[in-house]
């Protein structure tokens, strides 16, 4: 299962009703870390007004270089550190949100008790990054491993801007132990190594581990978008996804009325591709001050509804959406958190 909860959800600017871009992403079977999609101004004020904890964050992934995606990043940075973190942290980035970090420091005498590992947003691409998970017994005879993994994709925008994609694989292994009494083998260590893979000696003959255990993967990948002019640039990145998180800064009518100089999207093109990529499940958010409105948000799922025939949701500062491995998305409003 993956769980997002977003703590901004305007675009440019923050209003009384919404902060700027930021959006927590956890995995609770990988851990109880947590992943910060952008950092916008006030984030961290935001996330006190949820369980998320900074000790607990394992990395922040920026998607570009604009104000309302970054500038809540060293205040974050140095609050996490005065709150006694210790362990490392990665930050994924363009090199430029790490140079402004790095003069920041210098700036300001802001000293960290924890390492920040610098991860250039664009390695990712070629490269995807396995994230820290966690393996163990899922319930008797039963031993599972996590795996959850990070990639980068590139957006239009008037920057170099990047989504990011979670793919979190689990393996359960469980051992036929009816099986194994009948040939004879009591339980013991030699079932352990046969859930390891291992075969085993016994009673004069080899007991193969493909014979005993049974092996069943679970996938599930979202896809969370940055600022980006066309979505149909992400289609690569959105196979065999669940889900796609996408800015919907404008009405297709405000957005003919602006004009494509700000390389942003509307909500009814986002639909239109979800729909022809056959995505499951669409959270929009990155609204204009314009849209946040109820009349206005009514108008932005008019839209959405016109193209769209998945689950498709606004999102709300504090909303909370989990995303289950058969594709299920559910949605937590805000001030609802179970």
């Amino acid at each position: 299962m993956l769980r997002l909860t977003f703590l901004g959800t305007s675009s440019g600017l923050p209003t009384r009703w919404r902060n700027v871009s930021a959006l927590a992403v956890q995995a609770p079977l990988a851990g109880p870390g947590w992943y910060l999609v952008d950092c916008g101004e006030g984030t961290q004020q935001q996330l006190l007004r949820t369980p998320l904890a900074l000790r607990d964050l394992v990395g922040v992934c920026i998607s570009h270089v604009h104000g309302d995606h970054c500038l809540g990043l060293p205040g974050l940075l140095a609050s996490a550190g005065m709150y006694g973190r210790s362990q490392p942290l990665a930050l994924v980035a363009p090199l430029p949100v790490w140079q402004w970090w790095q003069a920041t420091q210098q700036c300001t005498g802001t000293h960290l008790p924890y390492p920040v590992h610098f991860i250039p947003v664009e390695s990712l691409r070629a490269q995807p990054l396995d994230l820290p998970s966690a393996s163990g017994q899922a319930q008797a005879h039963v031993q599972t491993h996590v795996q959850l993994r990070l990639s980068t994709h590139a957006q239009r925008h008037r920057v170099p801007s990047h989504a990011f994609r979670f793919d979190l694989h689990q393996q359960l292994r469980q051992i036929d132990a009816p099986a194994l009494r009948a040939a004879g083998l009591p339980p013991g260590p030699a079932w352990g190594q046969l859930q390891a893979g291992q075969d085993v000696w016994h009673a004069g003959r080899t007991l193969r581990s493909a014979d005993f255990v049974r092996t069943h993967t679970r996938r599930l990948a979202a896809v969370m978008g940055g600022d980006n002019a066309d979505a149909r640039v992400l289609r690569a990145a959105c196979q065999g996804a669940a889900l796609l998180v996408h800015e919907a800064t404008y009405s297709r009518a405000a957005l003919d009325k602006v004009g494509p100089a700000y390389m942003h999207s509307a909500a009814h093109d986002v639909a239109a591709f979800a729909q022809s990529a056959g995505l499951p499940g669409l959270i929009l958010t990155h609204f204009s001050a314009r849209h946040h409105s109820d009349e206005q948000q009514a108008l932005l799922m008019q839209e959405v509804q016109a193209a769209y025939q998945g689950a498709a949701f606004l999102a709300r500062d504090f909303d909370v959406f989990t995303l289950d491995f058969d594709g299920a998305l559910r949605h937590i409003p805000s001030g609802a958190h179970a």
